[in-house]
């Protein structure tokens, strides 16, 4: 059986119009065959929602809006069809809510519940309703719009009131007292400018302190290792210290104080013969006495050898007088 050119062109066009149909409803999220995960979501106020606008768990995209539709011709209800890329266990206590985005599209939220049931395939979500943010900024400007127009009020009151009191005597004192304000403001500035040059003297001087804590500062860290080292030098000290047996050096001390103590009460008492030699003038005549004598002795030895020694054959003997006091170069006097 021949096809005509008419017949092929028509059935042509038919195909290219469904594919038109089908791909058009595809880019809008939607498809001609009711099949897949859907959940439902009633609401007073859609806020714009539209079909493919995103659906959120947690910020997480698990789906989009297929269908919006209204229940009444009041569009007091509207139903919004959410289909789920998957099978998800969503908690029949869950929330769906709908949030504005004055950038971008309005999106809806899912708040997950804690219950241990989940929702079915065509079940139900529960809503609630969230202020937008024109709405929440309006609703926080309100009560401070009202105060701005009682402040107002308040104002207007209080100038009449000026005006009424102020008479031409009053209104010439108070410019004399602006004036006055005047002057005051500029000796302020000067006193301003004289105290910001003292302040610049003083940063000087800080920057100069500061300086040298800096330096101070370096030397330390430049000398961080004998520094350390001199800490662990006085460580050790007081660790060697601690480890002394300084009270039995104090009672050795004691002891050796004690001693010298007993020593000195022997010298100064005429017990000993230390004590007697250095107390006992007669005892320190006698041995001055005898070390002349001695000193006597060994100068007549020395100037009359003769008269102790004689080893000549021939000579004759020395009949000099002795001694009776030390030459003078000898080596002891007195």
């Amino acid at each position: 059986m021949k096809i005509s050119n008419e017949t092929k062109v028509g059935a042509l066009t038919a195909i290219a119009i469904t594919m038109l149909i089908l791909g058009f409803n595809f880019l809008k999220g939607k498809t001609l065959f009711k099949t897949g995960n859907y959940l439902h979501a009633k609401y007073t106020d859609s806020k714009g929602i539209m079909v493919s606008n995103p659906v959120f768990v947690n910020g997480f995209q698990v789906g989009s809006v297929d269908d919006i539709e209204n229940l009444d011709e009041s569009l007091s209800t509207i139903v919004v069809t959410i289909k789920l890329k998957s099978n998800y266990n969503i908690p029949v206590n869950s929330v769906a809510t709908i949030k504005e985005n004055p950038l971008g599209p309005a999106s809806i939220s899912i708040a997950l519940g804690n219950a241990k049931q989940y929702l079915n395939v065509g079940d139900t979500l529960a809503t609630a309703s969230q202020e937008g943010l024109m709405g929440s900024l309006m609703s926080k400007l309100g009560p401070v719009g009202d105060q701005i127009k009682l402040t107002v009020q308040s104002l207007d009151s209080v100038l009449k009131n000026i005006n009424t009191i102020f008479d031409p005597h009053t209104k010439n004192n108070l410019q004399q007292t602006i004036a006055n304000i005047n002057k005051t403001t500029a000796s302020l500035v000067v006193s301003s400018a004289s105290l910001q040059a003292m302040l610049n003297q003083q940063t000087g001087a800080v920057t100069q302190s500061m300086n040298n804590v800096a330096s101070f500062t370096k030397n330390l860290s430049d000398n961080n290792e004998k520094v350390t080292r001199m800490i662990g030098n006085v460580e050790k000290t007081t660790d060697n210290l601690a480890k002394a047996d300084i009270a039995g050096s104090v009672e050795n001390l004691k002891a050796t104080i004690a001693g010298l103590n007993a020593v000195v009460a022997k010298l100064n008492s005429q017990d000993g013969s230390l004590g007697k030699l250095m107390n006992d003038k007669t005892l320190y005549n006698n041995l001055t006495n005898t070390v002349r004598s001695a000193n006597i002795l060994l100068d007549d030895l020395r100037v009359h050898p003769k008269r102790y020694v004689n080893v000549s054959v021939f000579g004759r003997k020395d009949k000099s007088i002795p001694l009776t006091a030390p030459l003078t170069d000898s080596s002891i006097q007195k």
